[in-house]
């Protein structure tokens, strides 16, 4: 992975002038104190990434290989692995409320501490539970269902939180920099994964009082982390949505920071001020075909996506039985190639577009799962081709991921912006839950192949979810 509202606002002074900032934020001030500072700026976009960079630590404990290892060692089937991906996406269904409640607030950072600061102290029920389970308190059957309880109601809260963040983001970044600001908070994420997976990993195999104990020590030391990671969010520039939704910001930015020099033409116009803040029209978002067609796309591709992605680790542990260290290399290894190109890709976003990109390394993504195929745990295959395979996935996947990430936020209007992105969310996490739960029972069955079966008909789905995606008018390109 990473806020809006309503309220009626009445006899506001805006002054309109050119400012010299990356792009105007409206926040929790008056809005004729609504100027911000180029280095105010820089300091919003250095706290988010390294909010990414902690939180990244926090997601390395609390999900992955590591969770996986977790419930390895408990005996838990694939339908509990099916279950444990299908919850973050199913509980996507509750960002349209967490938006609406986020667009009753004054300010983001505030929203954001509340539900993500309960989200990650919840995973302490499990260190408790870890502990307990050490004292012979409760079993590994018990230890798997209250491990789904915190994963679903973590997540549950990090929902509510979800939409209300991507548009507190969409708002600091300016336009014409995301693909470059994106790919390097998303290289400094990856060079986190880099580094920690088998630091982590290491930690978790070679504890002296065993993995499921080794991995308690490592989920604390990640919730920490991820508390940390909130502390950096106090230094972003906070957004009042009520603000944000009572004008309509259209900016034209040209740019060069440490990313380069700035020079902002921000043209800001007051919005039925006498109405106040309107609530989103239904009618409205009905009318946004292009919206639509996006979100046909991405939920289907996130169904032929999580039909086989949540089972990799389950193969690679039970069927090839590769221990747990060598997989920590091979994330790691996929961790420093996404490190490589995302920046790469980044650029080039930014000079052709994404959709270009999602279509043509799409395609090399849908047929990936076939290279499964052969893959075996030979001494070849340990130290060559799955390496090879791995380094491959995380090269193209950060494509997939950062235009897909891009797209979103360009073909959403600024106006009730996170109401945008929890409907995308919330379908997509349907779909995508779906796809794990269906991959789960297909992988149980003989009838099917089991997982290289289940593979390869995801592999047939990817292909097909890129066909909307050509109908998807890119916001800024000529096809607009």
């Amino acid at each position: 992975m990473d806020s809006v509202q309503v309220e009626t606002i009445a006899s506001l002074n805006l002054e309109i002038a050119p400012i010299d900032s990356l792009t105007t934020v409206l926040s929790s001030q008056s809005p004729s104190s609504s100027r911000f500072p180029k280095n105010a700026i820089r300091t919003s976009l250095k706290a988010s990434t390294l909010d990414a960079i902690f939180a990244t630590i926090f997601s390395i404990t609390t999900g992955g290989i590591l969770l996986s290892k977790f419930l390895v060692e408990l005996d838990a089937s694939p339908v509990v692995f099916g279950m444990l991906s299908s919850i973050p996406m199913l509980v996507n269904l509750i960002q349209p409320l967490g938006a609406y409640i986020s667009e009753r607030t004054t300010s983001r950072f505030q929203y954001s501490m509340l539900v993500y600061g309960i989200s990650r102290l919840l995973w302490l029920i499990l260190v408790i539970g870890i502990i307990g389970a050490g004292w012979g308190v409760i079993n590994s059957s018990q230890l798997v269902i209250l491990t789904l309880f915190i994963v679903f109601f973590s997540h549950l809260c990090g929902g509510l939180g979800s939409a209300s963040w991507m548009s507190w983001l969409a708002i600091i970044v300016p336009r014409r920099l995301r693909g470059r600001y994106f790919g390097i908070r998303n290289s400094a994420t990856s060079l986190t994964n880099l580094l920690s997976v088998p630091l982590a990993g290491f930690a978790v195999s070679h504890w002296y009082g065993g993995t499921l104990k080794g991995y308690g020590v490592v989920l604390f030391v990640g919730i920490l982390f991820g508390l940390v990671s909130l502390g950096c969010q106090y230094f972003k520039i906070d957004v009042n949505p009520q603000l944000q939704n009572t004008y309509i910001v259209d900016a034209s930015v040209s740019s060069k920071n440490e990313l380069g020099e700035i020079s902002d033409s921000v043209s800001i116009s007051q919005n039925q001020a006498g109405k106040g803040l309107a609530m989103l029209n239904p009618y409205n978002i009905g009318k946004n075909s292009n919206f639509w067609i996006f979100i046909l796309y991405f939920s289907l591709w996130m169904l032929a996506f999580n039909l086989c992605a949540p089972f990799v680790n389950l193969y690679l542990l039970e069927t090839l039985n590769i221990d747990v260290g060598w997989v920590t290399i091979y994330s790691s290894l996929q961790a420093g190639a996404n490190l490589l190109m995302v920046v790469l890709w980044g650029k080039l976003a930014d000079k052709v577009g994404n959709r270009p990109i999602l279509i043509f390394v799409g395609i090399i993504v849908a047929v990936t799962p076939l290279l499964w195929f052969g893959i075996g745990n030979s001494n070849l295959d340990v130290w060559l081709w799955l390496p090879l395979l791995y380094i491959f996935i995380g090269g193209t996947g950060t494509a997939v991921d950062l235009c897909n990430n891009n797209m979103q936020i360009g073909i959403t209007p600024v106006r009730n912006q996170s109401i945008y992105f929890a409907i995308a969310a919330a379908i997509a996490g349907v779909t995508g839950a779906l796809g794990t739960t269906i991959g789960g029972f297909i992988a149980q069955s003989p009838h099917f192949g089991g997982l290289l079966g289940l593979f390869a008909l995801s592999s047939i789905c990817r292909l097909a979810a890129l066909i909307p995606l050509i109908f998807v008018k890119e916001q800024g390109r000529g096809d607009r």
